[in-house]
């Protein structure tokens, strides 16, 4: 899959970055998948790309928002056949993990002006050509009242008036099959259930400062993910844990989780929040 190239070039520093990675994903001990206090309620702080302590088939959800190798608050420092080999090797995991039936949910926003990027098509070929089943999106509007005050571009001119993205994505996919086999207690009521069946979610965003993360979303995202998708008791995944938020909702609804994250800077922000926000 050819992609053109609209990221930040890489650095010197970006075969120390990789290589990292790769340090990180290597198999250092064997895992006892009968015991599953390896993995439940853990982060790992590594890779994603080798999830090796998860079993085949055993992960109910995936909610996660991957980094974008772009702009001023990216951690990655990657070309872009690296970033997009790095992302198909995560996600190839990441299918490999997920039980039959089970869900994978990517929360993606479109990004650039000149010109836009449209990171929801990339990701939306890749996770196809990698074998999940497309079920749909959901249109995250992050804001009603965006501030109408601001605007790119002039109202008295028709020359390059800049249209100005007040949503995010979530494409949402299954591996398999369509529906999950595994049965279980549910959470959802039938209220909240026609709600988030429908296509378009209100949520306000969460604010970056307040979290200490730089593109953190508000919990109320995969909460509505988690109880329309799984039961309790479920495992929920996230390899892009960031601050902990799918974590946090994971637990806040009786499931369980578990999160992968390689800078130790979040996955202290993470442990923080797990403490502070869950009872």
């Amino acid at each position: 899959m050819k992609k053109k190239s609209y990221f930040t070039s890489g650095s010197g520093a970006r075969k120390a970055f990789v290589s990292s990675f790769q340090d990180k994903t290597e198999l250092k001990e064997v895992i006892d998948f009968n015991n599953k206090s390896n993995i439940l309620d853990k982060i790992f702080h590594k890779s994603s790309e080798n999830m090796h302590e998860l079993e085949n088939n055993s992960i109910s959800l995936t909610v996660t928002s991957p980094p974008y190798n772009i702009g001023k608050d990216s951690d990655l420092d990657l070309t872009d056949d690296e970033y997009w080999a790095m992302m198909k090797n995560i996600f190839t995991e990441t299918y490999r993990v997920t039980e039959s039936g089970g869900r994978l949910v990517v929360n993606v926003a479109n990004l650039g002006r000149k010109p836009y990027i449209p990171f929801s098509k990339y990701f939306t070929e890749l996770l196809i050509e990698i074998g999940f089943i497309m079920r749909g999106e959901i249109i995250w509007q992050k804001s009603k009242g965006a501030n109408a005050n601001f605007a790119w571009g002039s109202w008295l001119s028709a020359s390059n008036p800049v249209i100005r993205d007040i949503h995010e994505y979530c494409l949402v996919f299954s591996k398999d099959s369509l529906k999950k086999s595994s049965k279980g207690e549910s959470s959802i009521e039938k209220e909240e259930f026609m709600e988030s069946t429908l296509s378009i979610w209100n949520i306000n965003p969460a604010r970056a400062k307040k979290i200490g993360h730089p593109a953190p979303f508000p919990i109320e995202l995969p909460q509505k993910f988690i109880n329309l998708y799984t039961y309790k008791n479920d495992l929920i995944l996230d390899p892009f844990l960031g601050s902990g938020t799918t974590a946090i909702a994971a637990k806040l609804l009786k499931r369980n989780y578990v999160g992968y994250e390689i800078e130790e800077k979040y996955i202290a922000i993470a442990k923080s929040r797990l403490k502070t926000e869950v009872n």
